[in-house]
């Protein structure tokens, strides 16, 4: 659930950064506000359609191809429980992915651990 909340806390701090409640913000856009409620809640997941992706980053001002496009996507998939398309399309990154799996099941998962392992994969 909590990656579902970061992809919906993500939408809601873009919404509000907008000045739009959910009700305005969903009406200008031609959002169903129940639908776009449950995801900034977490309880529905992200679309799997980059096409509704791509219409809802759109409404909050997010350009595809930025830095904030893929932070979106990410979470996006995050959020459903996938890999990222554009990493599961890369055969290297593709076959490292086990091992960094298993690195990060031998880390224990412990918060101060994986800053820890991200740092490393960022110096490397």
């Amino acid at each position: 659930m909590m990656a579902a909340n970061a992809f919906g806390e993500y939408l809601k701090r873009r919404r509000i950064a907008l000045g739009r409640t959910l009700r305005a913000f969903c009406q200008e856009q031609g959002f169903d506000h129940g639908n776009y409620s449950r995801m900034e809640r977490g309880v529905l997941a992200p679309p799997h359609k980059e096409e509704k992706l791509a219409e809802y980053a759109g409404a909050l001002g997010i350009a595809r191809g930025s830095d904030e496009w893929i932070e979106f996507c990410d979470l996006a998939s995050v959020a459903r429980g996938e890999i990222p398309k554009d990493l599961v399309s890369d055969e290297a990154i593709l076959g490292r992915l086990p091992v960094l799996f298993q690195t990060l099941r031998d880390s224990g998962a412990d918060s101060d651990k994986l800053d820890e392992l991200v740092e490393k994969i960022r110096r490397s």
